[in-house]
Order: C-alpha cells, then structure tokens, then sequence
C-alpha cells in the first residue's frame, strides 16, 4: 500500500529519500514524477544521504543526463527531463542495476519500457514549501513514519 507524507520543508523532503534509501537493496529501482520544481532532486539528494553519499554534492543531471554517486550502494541518478521515450531505450540503464547499484529516475514517465518492481515516488507541490510524496514501495518495508 503507498505511503504518504507530507512534506513542510525541502528538508523534510530530503529526510523521506533518505528514510527510503535505508530499505534499499542493490539493483533497487526509484522512479521519481512530479512537474518542474516539486521536490524530484531534493528527494534524491536524500536518498543519497541515506546511501553514505555526501549529499551537498547530488545536483540534478539534466545536462548530462546521469551522475553517479558512491556510498553504501553505488547511487546512479538519471534525469531524462530533456529526452524522448524512444530515446531512453539506448541509454543502458537496466546495466547500471545490474552493475549492484540503486537507480533512481527523475521524469520517469520518459522510461520506456516500465521497470517491474520498482518504487514509484509521485510527488506533488502543494504551494510553498508544502508537498505531497506517495511512495509506492511494496517490495520495501519503510522505516519512517507519516506525518
């Protein structure tokens, strides 16, 4: 069943993507939605925090479409905001999973074909600082708690 928080602060975003990347296993799959602005890289710069990645460093890779981040589980952030559907076929990813790392998809609507099993963040700017994240984790058991 999917998980609801409710977000005040950019911090308290970061604190749920961390809150996950404890339950992440390697091969383990985010794919992140939400509009320009909600909250996408916030997330996953915590899900690097909770991987041991210094999170000050995760930026969103637009431009260069993936960055890769070193912790507990080797963390690949991909961002196929500037990309087609058709044009994320040829980009390798299910390799990076396969590689033992955990990749998390910013603009994931763009990722063709869907990735069975992975978590789904679906994150809603409310106005403000304000945001809704639904994770959808079914595989994983949460370690926090809604707010």
């Amino acid at each position: 069943m999917p998980r609801v928080v409710i977000s005040e602060s950019e911090q308290e975003t970061e604190e749920a993507g961390a809150a996950l990347a404890l339950r992440l296993q390697a091969g383990a799959w985010v794919l992140l939605f939400g509009e320009l602005g909600a909250g996408k890289t916030a997330f996953v710069r915590g899900v690097a925090v909770g991987l041991g990645v210094e999170g000050g460093d995760v930026s969103s890779p637009t431009f260069t479409l993936i960055q890769e981040y070193t912790g507990r589980l080797r963390l690949y952030h991909v961002d196929l905001y500037r990309l087609g559907g058709e044009e994320s076929d040829d980009l390798g990813l299910e390799e990076l999973s396969s590689a033992g790392g955990v990749v998390a998809v910013e603009w994931a609507a763009k990722l063709r074909p869907p990735v069975p099993g992975a978590i789904e963040v679906r994150i809603t700017d409310l106005g403000g600082d304000r945001r809704e994240i639904v994770i959808d984790d079914d595989a994983v058991e949460p370690s926090y708690s809604d707010r």
